[in-house]
């Protein structure tokens, strides 16, 4: 009987993928060492990888802020601060748009009606449009895409005309799939597997577009970002207010926390101040007892955020794809609040004030329709 053939290794296989497979990787950020240093966790089975290294604690007395209500007289210096910055021309948008809404159809994420007739892009654009409007400048908007989504936002946005002259797209990376003994996945047809490797990618992906250094040269100051489908992530000027305020290089926006959440919360690990995401927790840890939830809104420094290079973690996350295991390694933008001073700002939740309102499903969509409606109003967008 002859022996079961043996898989390429990793190597062998990276080294073996089509030119135009490479070249398209290479134009993504993929990093072929990386990936084979990565795939060694697998070997060595080492599932405690993903957990923080550290003593874990919950924020103490004043770590955590709120933002004032509207109408006192701390809310309307920190308003005038952010419209002063908003006139000058010295914020920047941007917009995770790299998702297909897989809970939605298969469709790229960004396209999708977040009210009827506005698409989450449409919604995003009469944003700035509307900054535009009252402040006498439209503010950048950047959309971080991928390679899944990149084509068909550049097309909607082509589409859109005048009323996109003020963005701009650039991708976030990819890698490559590997199976759970950490050897490269094939798809039915034979061919790798590519997938975005997390919103991670953003300080790196933002910096090599170009658009960040352009953006601090003209004397822009703030970038903040928000996820596409967040349409309570809205630019607000008492919150880049704050942020410039504090002059901190980061502002984190946590919310009340629901007892179905589940992402990152605030919390010391040793001596820093954090966002942690639930699965990197140790056991010897109650996330419970945190009683706020990062919405992934973050006002950056501008120059901080172009500076920004730090030893990112890359997590294990087992996945499936047409029912195969496969293993992809992932990196989450929060990280940067482990080596870039944050303040931690909780944020309303509910009505027209709310600055989350995540819409993971069409059912999700459908509830807060009424929600999304007025909280476009309350801001001009609608």
């Amino acid at each position: 009987m002859m022996a079961a053939r043996m898989p390429p290794s990793l190597d062998e296989a990276l080294r073996g993928l089509p030119p135009e497979t490479r070249a398209m990787l290479a134009r993504h950020g993929f990093d072929a060492a990386r990936l084979q240093r990565l795939a060694a966790r697998l070997a060595a089975e080492r599932p405690e990888d993903n957990l923080v290294k550290g003593r874990v604690a919950p924020p103490r007395e004043g770590d955590v802020v709120d933002l004032p209500a509207p109408g006192t007289p701390a809310r309307a210096q920190l308003e005038a601060r952010g419209a002063e910055a908003l006139r000058a021309g010295r914020v920047a948008l941007v917009v995770l748009a790299g998702g297909m809404a897989t809970r939605m159809g298969g469709v790229v994420k960004a396209l999708v009606d977040a009210v009827p007739g506005q698409s989450f892009l449409d919604l995003r654009l009469a944003e700035v449009a509307a900054m535009g409007r009252r402040f006498g400048r439209v503010p950048p908007l950047w959309l971080m895409t991928s390679h899944a989504t990149d084509a068909a936002i550049r097309a909607a946005l082509a589409a859109a005309g005048e009323r996109a002259s003020g963005a701009a797209t650039f991708t976030q990376h990819l890698s490559l799939r590997l199976t759970p003994a950490g050897d490269l996945f094939l798809d039915e047809h034979g061919a790798p597997s590519d997938y975005a490797p997390g919103h991670g990618d953003l300080p790196d992906a933002l910096r090599g577009s170009g658009l960040l250094a352009r953006f601090v040269e003209g004397g822009g100051q703030v970038v903040m970002m928000s996820n596409i489908d967040n349409m309570g992530g809205l630019l607000d000027p008492a919150v880049i207010g704050f942020h410039l305020e504090h002059g901190r290089a980061v502002t984190c926006e946590l919310v009340d926390k629901l007892a179905s959440d589940r992402g990152g919360i605030p919390a010391y690990v040793d001596d820093t101040l954090c966002v942690l995401e639930e699965f990197r927790i140790p056991p010897s840890f109650d996330p419970q007892t945190v009683r706020v939830f990062n919405t992934n809104v973050f006002h950056f420094d501008a120059r901080a955020l172009l500076a920004c290079d730090i030893p990112w973690s890359y997590f294990t996350v087992k996945k499936k794809v047409r029912d195969q295991p496969v293993v992809q390694f992932e990196r989450l933008v929060g990280e940067v609040t482990s080596f870039l001073p944050t303040r931690y700002l909780r944020v309303p939740r509910e009505g027209a004030e709310s600055r989350f309102l995540p819409a993971k499903d069409t059912d999700e969509l459908a509830r807060r329709e009424a929600e999304i409606l007025a909280v476009m109003k309350a801001h001009g967008i609608l």
